[in-house]
């Protein structure tokens, strides 16, 4: 028998839809915009984890959606069975409230390195798995393992032992998890639907439900940077994930981050833990500790029950007096890292290619075009097209000039490390054509643009 024609379900209670047993006639539902039964997405999820309904079925079901939307009703029952589709991580032998952090991503986001450590300290333990970058950067393992030694892949028993001795523990997603997200998004990939709200919070949200945490805690950023650049598109999103996350039983809250320009001044593996050590000993970048305050306060508010403003307060005192850095410490010794590398940055190996993008005109940084700025540092080796692409951990970009400094034709607008020249004057002319210098002064950026809860 064909696919397509295949039973999609024999069970005539459940009304006149799942009576046919077709899946085209599912397709046809959500493309005349009515709403999916929470059975009906259960059973769409199962049957296309099991290949049981072909990729051509499943293409036009999430082209339906992709124009016709879901509620939420619809979109927290398709997380649910996306997070079921596999593993679910069940975290309750880790003593305390677990709190989750997702980012939706950006160039020189190297928050968890910081926050998770902020947080551990103040006694909320992180139990955290996160994933490998694809494009501008490595993601929060590249970096990690950047660090010499370092190991991402703990077993389960060793994840569990490495939280309760430290606190804190930061490992590579299991294959187990979320596997439905897994061929969703390779098939959004090319089906042109990965710009689909529901679709993107229910992918976020299956894989954060999965990973077991008690709360969530999100980064949504937003601005030229981000992957939603539209504001009022950004806030729809956080809406969406946090109204999912409480669908689920988890108290989630949405922090909404400007991306606008890099966090920090640093893009690129070693050069970004480089400057996650600089924060943790105090001396780093004053908008990457305020954004780093911002969501280890939330992720403390949540764990411990007490306000936002006491978290943020007890993140800073964990920052200040340095018990934020010995647990950064702790995590890294605890998983193989050489502290060495932490104790004398130096050590870490710098590109063969170092060299300067001046500036061609006198004003002011104006604005930035941040994605551009991500693409110079994949120009440069600092991130990888597939998954099996090497990633070269000295490349990257220092953004030495940010919005509303005033620069001279000549200055250094930022230092590209590479291992290939060509590589650096590629990146070299697209930085140029990301930064907008201009007589007129900008306003300054607002760095924590709003709070959904």
């Amino acid at each position: 028998m064909d696919k397509c024609a295949q039973p999609f379900v024999n069970n005539k209670k459940r009304g006149d839809f799942m009576s046919t047993g077709r899946f085209v006639d599912l397709i046809q539902k959500k493309r005349q915009g009515q709403t999916l039964t929470e059975d009906e997405i259960k059973k769409m999820i199962e049957d296309y984890v099991e290949g049981a309904i072909p990729d051509y079925q499943m293409s036009a079901m999430l082209m339906a959606i992709f124009f016709q939307g879901m509620n939420r009703e619809e979109a927290t029952a398709m997380t649910l069975a996306m997070r079921d589709s596999g593993q679910v991580v069940d975290l309750s032998a880790i003593q305390g409230i677990k709190v989750d952090k997702h980012s939706t991503g950006g160039v020189g986001d190297k928050t968890t390195l910081i926050l998770g450590p902020m947080v551990a300290a103040c006694g909320v333990p992180v139990a955290k798995m996160s994933g490998r970058g694809l494009g501008f950067t490595g993601g929060t393992l590249d970096k990690l393992e950047s660090i010499p030694g370092f190991q991402v892949g703990l077993s389960q028993e060793e994840f569990f032992a490495a939280v309760e001795k430290n606190g804190i523990s930061v490992i590579g997603q299991t294959g187990d998890l979320a596997p439905a997200d897994k061929l969703l998004y390779a098939l959004r990939d090319v089906t042109a639907t990965v710009e689909s709200i529901p679709l993107i919070a229910a992918s976020i949200m299956s894989k954060k439900l999965a990973a077991g945490s008690d709360k969530i805690v999100l980064d949504v950023t937003t601005g030229s940077g981000a992957f939603i650049k539209d504001l009022d598109q950004s806030k729809e999103l956080a809406r969406r994930m946090v109204d999912i996350g409480k669908g689920a039983g988890k108290e989630t809250v949405a922090l909404l981050t400007s991306m606008e320009e890099p966090l920090g001044r640093a893009v690129g593996n070693n050069l970004e833990v480089k400057e996650a050590i600089k924060t943790l000993q105090g001396q780093g970048p004053e908008d990457l500790e305020e954004v780093c305050l911002a969501l280890a306060g939330m992720m403390l508010s949540l764990g411990k029950g007490i306000s936002y403003e006491e978290g943020k307060k007890e993140a800073k005192e964990a920052l200040d007096s340095g018990r934020a850095w010995q647990k950064f410490r702790a995590m890294v010794e605890s998983q193989g890292g050489n502290l060495s590398y932490l104790d004398d940055p130096d050590l870490f190996p710098e590109a063969e290619v170092i060299c300067q993008v001046q500036a061609r005109e006198r004003g002011y940084i104006f604005s930035m075009d941040t994605e551009k700025i991500g693409l110079a540092s994949g120009i440069l080796g600092a991130g990888r097209e597939t998954k099996e692409d090497a990633v070269d951990f000295s490349a990257g970009i220092l953004v030495e000039k940010k919005i509303g400094d005033w620069v001279e034709a000549g200055d250094c607008l930022a230092t590209l490390c590479t291992g290939d020249l060509e590589r650096a004057q590629k990146a070299e002319e697209v930085y140029l054509n990301a930064v907008k210098i201009s007589g007129e002064k900008p306003e300054p950026v607002k760095l924590i643009v709003d709070i959904i809860a």
